[in-house]
C-alpha cells in the first residue's frame, strides 16, 4: 500500500470493537436524523429530548464504534446496515 491507500489509524481496532454494536431504537433514530441533516437541537425537539442528551448519545455511539464524529457514526451505521 502506498501512503495514500493506507487505512486511517485505528481502523482495525475500531472494527474489532464494534462487532457487537447494537444501538437501541432511539439511537438509531438519532443517527437517521443526523444523516438527514438535522441539527441536534432539531432532533431533540422532535424526540422530546434536550440538545445535550442528543449530543451525549452521539458521543457515546462514537466512542463505542471508535470514531471521532457524529458523521463517522452515520457512515459506520450505513456501512454496517444499522440504517
Amino acid at each position: 500500500m502506498t501512503i495514500m491507500q493506507e487505512r486511517p489509524v485505528g481502523h482495525e481496532r475500531a472494527h474489532e470493537r464494534v462487532r457487537g454494536w447494537h444501538p437501541d431504537a432511539q439511537d438509531v433514530e438519532i443517527i437517521r436524523q443526523i444523516a438527514a441533516g438535522r441539527t441536534t437541537d432539531a432532533i431533540g425537539r422532535r424526540l422530546g429530548l434536550s440538545d445535550r442528551t442528543i449530543r451525549r448519545r452521539l458521543r457515546a455511539a462514537a466512542d463505542e464504534v471508535g470514531v471521532d464524529s457524529s458523521i463517522e457514526v452515520v457512515v459506520h451505521a450505513v456501512r454496517t446496515g444499522v440504517i
